[in-house]
């Protein structure tokens, strides 16, 4: 199934998320549908708040980025009740975007590296460190699961910057080549 994408604005995309009790849902197929919906709108990842559901889930596939981080060509998981519980000391700056809000990007600063902990669709748990794209795409994609958007760890002035753009996807005013809601 794929789903309609969030955009900037909805309550979903500010609200805490839920862990997800084991056996409460069909992560499985859940998490099939993630992968389709974000292959749809041409992302790397996506996290549930996106498609309307606040639990702590998010899907990512940074296979794109291979030519770059050789490490990332079969990189494509699923996190489920994710922690990240620790971040590296360094720190830099790269272009985000993201599917709730089409068409804006903008460097953010975030680390390098982290160490997190999740189950994945098998309820299998992982306790791993990532680095570089990987890092960044797990950052961006954990961030949803607390309501924040990329856009949030912006400079104030960056912020000021881009606020009528913000405004106009809360008044329905983007393009976007996928489903929305």
């Amino acid at each position: 199934m794929i789903y309609p994408i969030v955009i900037y604005g909805a309550s979903e995309l500010k609200a805490l998320s839920a862990p997800i009790e084991k056996g409460s849902i069909d992560v499985k197929t859940l998490s099939e549908d993630m992968f389709a919906t974000m292959y749809q709108a041409g992302g790397v990842g996506l996290a549930a708040p996106q498609i309307g559901m606040n639990i702590r889930m998010f899907v990512v596939d940074a296979s794109p980025w291979a030519e770059e981080e050789p490490a990332l060509a079969d990189f494509k998981k699923t996190f489920i009740n994710a922690e990240i519980y620790e971040y590296g000391d360094e720190e830099d700056y790269f272009s985000e975007g993201c599917l709730s809000l089409p068409g804006l990007y903008e460097d953010v600063k975030r680390p390098t590296s982290i160490r997190i902990r999740y189950v994945d669709e098998n309820w299998e748990e992982h306790d791993e460190f990532y680095d570089g794209y990987a890092a960044r795409v797990i950052q961006h994609e954990y961030d949803h699961l607390d309501g924040k958007v990329f856009t949030d760890r912006l400079s104030p002035l960056r912020k000021k910057l881009v606020k009528g753009k913000l405004v106009g996807f809360t008044k329905g005013k983007y393009k976007a080549s996928y489903r929305t809601k």
